[in-house]
């Protein structure tokens, strides 16, 4: 190339790499914010005035509770940006949230007898925030990496689990629920961390589970400048209404 040609285009490049920096530093700088973890509401009212209102509000919390408008469920993974000491925490929700819960009550001990939540996964949007950056460019990616088209949902099914007698007084409640996942078609034993708080004919539970991409045969997803960690937290806030 003549030199006179050289020149303006080395120059060139030179500020492409320039301005590329530049913007890399800005994008993946400190200026970061990830919300809080779903968690249940606040009461409304307190778990005796909230049974007195209600004539349905059994002590005893049975019957089949259906997932209502309101509920919420995503992901959380841990992000690490090239050059960054901290990783950066990337959270998606969706409300495309369905199923039941079944609770009987037998020898005055409640059980719940059968759970189950499906998410729909192709409407996961990011809600996490990173300076400079369309953080809901990563949503496509992890599209591709769980394969929506062919599996658009996961699927949690809960064994029976006892539940503390709290429960049925309106009090919020601890549990921890076994159950089998499903994801990318995949199926593996897992266990829900949950908060339970039921108030006459509305339940509400929020919790997580912790699991890994690979345990379900999924792929990290992949960018320019981001290393993405295995390990994936599922996060669920749940508003359940008394059918039957």
């Amino acid at each position: 190339m003549p030199r006179k040609l050289w020149i303006p285009v080395a120059g060139g490049l030179v500020l492409v790499l320039l301005g590329a920096g530049g913007a890399y530093a800005y994008f993946f700088s400190g200026l970061r914010a990830t919300p809080s973890a779903l968690t249940l509401p606040s009461p409304s009212a307190s778990p005796s005035s909230a049974a007195s209102a209600s004539p349905s509000a059994t002590s005893t919390g049975s019957g089949t509770w259906t997932i209502a408008t309101g509920s919420v469920a995503g992901y959380r993974v841990h992000e690490q940006f090239a050059g960054q000491s901290a990783s950066h925490e990337a959270v998606a929700r969706t409300s495309a949230v369905t199923g039941s819960v079944s609770i009987t009550q037998s020898a005055g001990t409640n059980t719940m007898t059968s759970a189950k939540i499906t998410v729909g996964l192709s409407d996961l949007v990011s809600v996490d925030t990173v300076a400079g950056f369309n953080v809901t460019n990563r949503d496509s990616v992890v599209q591709r990496a769980l394969n929506v088209g062919t599996f658009p949902t996961a699927v949690f099914e809960a064994t029976n689990v006892a539940l503390p007698a709290a429960a049925a007084e309106g009090q919020t409640v601890t549990i921890t629920v076994p159950g089998q996942l499903t994801v990318h078609g995949v199926t593996k034993s897992v266990t829900a961390k949950l908060q339970l708080r039921v108030s006459g004919d509305v339940a509400q539970i929020a919790g997580t589970i912790a699991t890994s991409m690979g345990d379900f045969g999924v792929s990290q997803p992949t960018a320019p400048f981001v290393t993405v960690e295995p390990g994936v937290t599922i996060e669920v806030a749940l508003k359940l209404n008394r059918s039957a």
